[in-house]
């Protein structure tokens, strides 16, 4: 959920080291399902088919298939890697597998389907550009089905692909194909994000059935297999667009012969995009300047698109420091001391109110007090629980925290980036909970 770069020694680094303007496109996806339905097969079988399993990897594949005695490959041993995953065949922990074709770089992260582990799927969630929420063709729209959509919607997740799996055990049937799409578009009214791009797509993950390769037991089907799909997403039209939003990583004053009187802010440009001659204004100190230049490495540019790094130069001398946001005139955040947020709580201590933590926002951190639980919210859309004394793990709440100090912030569905926060115990350091701002 928060992205740290690191800009030491930035005048020292090549273009390739910070992911030039010829970079290949990293697409993160989330992958959801109920126990069974068939994650960790569906990304054996992406990586099986695009060549991208290593040969020891593939050799282990085969060896455990065979101790096993099936006449088929199992595909989820690529990616189940605790000793308990294997054992049992089942996810626990969410895992991050990688892999590229010739147009993509993706990162997969294949979170478990069971409800004890709801943190776990809105982790893997919290920083995807889509989602593949898997069924299983034979059992269809299940009370976890709602689960995976309602934090899909949650955490404003654009692209969304609804994985029809298992299509071999129903003879490829297109009338429970079209049974299944016609009792998820059910559950799409009750969404409350419009924006969601909703695709259902028929596959085998066993089989390979319409995940890389084009299926021919599925001729009613005329879509897209699922890489196609993810091969044709623009990645810049899955993040929010509209208002940018310039949190300051790092402060650049290399004090050089050739750089002496430099002093630019590295970071990161959400949201939107900042170009030279923008007024903008610096928060918290609500002073105003001008972008004078913008940097990336040693090259300079006119515009700086949101979702790139780079180092901007003001034309003022103005007090900027790390934790700081550059914003354009006229277009500021929310500066408050309260917010009220959807959290997901993720730790065996129960949140009450009156309780003290530690708020990252970007790269701030701020002390707050729980001053209000609302109400608990059911995440398979049968309502809210009111008068809540207490949030248990993985309970998700609307929560209203105080805070020792103002941040600057916007709702979480117009900025992804700056609407989010993660909740970190005074006591142990850990990160107890994920949120959301309203």
């Amino acid at each position: 959920m928060l992205e740290i770069i690191e800009y030491t020694n930035f005048f020292k680094k090549s273009p390739s080291q910070w992911g030039g303007q010829n970079r290949m496109e990293v697409l993160k996806i989330a992958t959801a399902g109920s126990v069974d339905d068939g994650k960790s097969t569906l990304i054996g079988r992406i990586l099986y088919d695009t060549k991208s399993l290593t040969s020891d990897k593939l050799e282990a594949i085969e060896k455990t298939s065979k101790q096993k005695g099936y006449d088929y490959l199992d595909f989820s041993l690529a990616t189940d890697g605790l000793v308990a995953e294997r054992e049992q065949g089942i996810t626990i922990d969410v895992a991050h597998i990688y892999f590229s074709t010739a147009k993509k770089s993706y990162i997969i992260a294949d979170t478990p389907g069971h409800v004890e582990y709801t943190r776990n799927m809105v982790t893997g969630a919290s920083t995807s550009q889509a989602a593949i929420i898997l069924i299983d063709a034979r059992k269809g729209v299940i009370e976890q089905t709602n689960r995976h959509f309602f934090i899909n919607n949650l955490l404003r997740v654009k692209d969304v692909i609804v994985a029809v799996n298992k299509m071999d055990l129903v003879d490829f049937s297109e009338d429970r194909y079209n049974e299944i799409k016609a009792d998820f578009s059910e559950l799409m009214a009750k969404r409350d994000y419009q924006d969601q791009k909703i695709t259902f797509i028929p596959v085998s993950a066993l089989k390979g059935d319409n995940v890389v390769n084009k299926s021919e037991h599925t001729p009613w089907y005329t879509g897209q297999t699922l890489l196609e799909h993810l091969e044709e997403l623009d990645r810049k039209d899955i993040f929010n667009a509209g208002t940018p939003r310039f949190p300051v990583q790092y402060v650049i004053r290399p004090k050089t012969e050739d750089f002496h009187d430099f002093r630019g802010f590295a970071g990161k440009v959400y949201g939107g995009e900042l170009s030279v001659g923008d007024e903008v204004v610096a928060l918290p100190s609500q002073t105003t300047s001008k972008i004078k230049e913008i940097y990336f490495y040693d090259k300079k540019y006119q515009t700086a698109s949101r979702r790139s790094s780079v180092t901007i130069t003001l034309e003022d001398e103005i007090n900027v420091s790390r934790g700081d946001m550059i914003v354009k005139v006229g277009d500021l955040p929310q500066i408050d001391k309260q917010f009220t947020a959807n959290i997901s709580w993720m730790d065996s201590d129960p949140l009450k109110t009156g309780s003290k933590y530690v708020i990252q926002h970007g790269v701030n951190k701020v002390l707050a007090k729980v001053d209000q639980i609302h109400h608990k919210i059911n995440p398979d859309y049968s309502g809210i629980e009111e008068n809540v004394e207490g949030l248990g793990m993985n309970d998700i709440a609307k929560v209203t925290f105080k805070l020792n100090k103002p941040i600057f912030f916007d709702a979480f569905k117009d900025h992804r980036t700056n609407g989010s926060f993660i909740i970190i115990d005074t006591k142990t350091n850990s990160t107890v909970g994920a949120g959301f701002i309203q």
